[in-house]
């Protein structure tokens, strides 16, 4: 193992502050780093000695022995499950980072939230208080190509499970529901065995569709509710969790665990081929060079390398670390050549933003000559990140493919979801315009249809009882 780099910001919140020196021994959960503000605890993951604190991560120099024991967190005897959530140092692990011991306290996730956006909440009054019906488990894995969400409830679902219901009774919510997609048959009939017996939890079938993992769209398909792009999800009385969130909240409680590893997908142009490498807790801070290396290696020539999924990923380096919000590392093919055509670029509230749109533009030498925005993908303020009015369902973009025409598009990129980029299809060739999706080059890799028109029905949700 190499050095382990463990970056001082891996949440939502400002970054941490060290708490340890260079040249001190860590073990296995020894706390390095706290809050200043928003944010949550990190630890080291690995037994070894700290070589150098930088602005913006610790690094530390693994022991040879790596032994299973970690230190438990730090908290009384009489401490609430809540204070467990807190002090391991927990986040939303499905890649948004919003430190769960904040989220499951659901008052204070307003009050914080607010602090953070004062147009979401701008004045709560002292006794501010949310009733919570439903904790709903976001088991979407919903970025084409990954698969260890699903892996994880196939393979740990008792633990799953117990932390979902953890978070009920923290948030005193009656109610969970299981959002996870329709063709993940195994681990469906794995959870419908384990919920016999919890008749408070039960399961709601997505169609396999993007973005049906985005939490508004989540609260939309489960509860029937469509949220404003300015509120939480605790306006449709409900917390959103993502299933290795809710394993993390287990590990706290029963076993005193901080949050030191992560589960997440490696695949691509890889040595053996481009199938799914599922490592689960992996520690935090290993290098994305190790983990391919573990995956067997890339294969050739290669585009880049996305560390995320598909279409929220960014592009890395070999030597950058995992943190707790990593997902997936996929190693692209290479990118086609536009020899410098003008290229216009559908910026989407569900995809890359405008500067990865314009980052893919260049790799593919194009020529940028035309900046649309999706109808529906708004700011709730000026430079605030995008939002969609309704994430999954789009109306049409003849207006930005016209545009495009108008401007002497050849190419367009877009990074849109399936249903938005259906909508562009439907004219864009018709005018003209060859289409690129920015997540092509990751789906020629991972082996996965390319996003173009819609070939699956929207209307396949349902609800599971038990």
């Amino acid at each position: 193992m190499g050095n382990v780099q463990i970056l001082l910001r891996q949440h939502v919140g400002a970054p941490c502050a060290p708490c340890v020196e260079v040249g001190a021994d860590v073990k296995k959960g020894t706390l390095i780093a706290v809050p200043t503000g928003l944010g949550a605890n990190i630890f080291s993951s690995v037994y070894g000695k700290v070589t150098e604190i930088t602005e913006d991560r610790i690094i530390i120099e693994p022991a040879e022995e790596q032994p299973d024991e970690f230190v438990p967190i730090d908290v009384p005897e009489d401490a609430s499950k809540l204070d467990m959530v807190k002090a391991a140092g927990i986040v939303g692990m499905g890649g948004a980072g919003f430190p769960t011991g904040v989220k499951l306290n659901i008052n204070l996730a307003e009050t914080q939230m607010g602090e953070i956006d004062p147009e979401i909440n701008p004045e709560l009054p002292a006794d501010f208080k949310v009733d919570c019906g439903y904790i709903l488990v976001n088991a979407a894995e919903c970025e084409p190509g990954l698969e260890h969400n699903i892996r994880q409830i196939e393979e740990q679902c008792d633990k799953v499970v117990r932390g979902v219901k953890y978070c009920m009774e923290i948030t005193h919510a009656d109610k969970a529901i299981f959002a996870i997609k329709k063709k993940n048959q195994k681990a469906i009939k794995t959870l419908q065995k384990a919920l016999e017996s919890e008749p408070a939890i039960s399961m709601h079938l997505l169609p396999d569709i993007y973005p049906m993992g985005e939490e508004r769209a989540v609260v939309r398909e489960c509860l029937g509710v469509n949220l404003t792009t300015t509120q939480l999800p605790s306006a449709a009385r409900s917390v959103v969790v993502n299933l290795e969130t809710a394993a993390k909240v287990a590990e706290a409680v029963d076993e005193k665990k901080p949050c030191i590893s992560k589960n997440l997908t490696v695949r691509g142009k890889l040595v053996g081929g481009n199938g799914a490498h599922v490592f689960m807790d992996v520690p935090v801070g290993v290098s994305v060079g190790e983990l391919i290396e573990r995956a067997g290696g890339i294969d050739g020539k290669y585009g880049e390398i996305i560390m995320g999924g598909a279409f929220t990923g960014k592009s890395t380096e070999l030597d950058e670390p995992i943190t707790k919000t990593t997902g997936g590392i996929i190693v692209t093919v290479e990118f086609p050549d536009l020899h410098g055509a003008n290229v216009g670029i559908l910026v989407c509230a569900c995809g890359g933003s405008e500067a990865r749109m314009r980052e893919i533009a260049e790799k593919m030498n194009g020529k940028v000559v035309s900046v649309c925005r999706c109808k529906q993908a708004i700011e709730n303020k000026p430079g605030a990140p995008l939002k969609c009015l309704r994430p999954g369902n789009c109306p049409g973009q003849v207006k930005n493919n016209m545009q495009f025409k108008k401007d002497k598009c050849e190419y367009i990129i877009i990074g849109n979801c399936s249903d938005c980029s259906n909508t562009v299809m439907a004219s864009g060739p018709k005018m003209g315009l060859k289409v690129f999706h920015q997540t092509d080059h990751a789906m020629r890799s991972v082996g996965h249809a390319l996003y173009r028109s819609l070939k699956v029905s929207k209307q396949v949700s349902q609800d599971i009882d038990f």
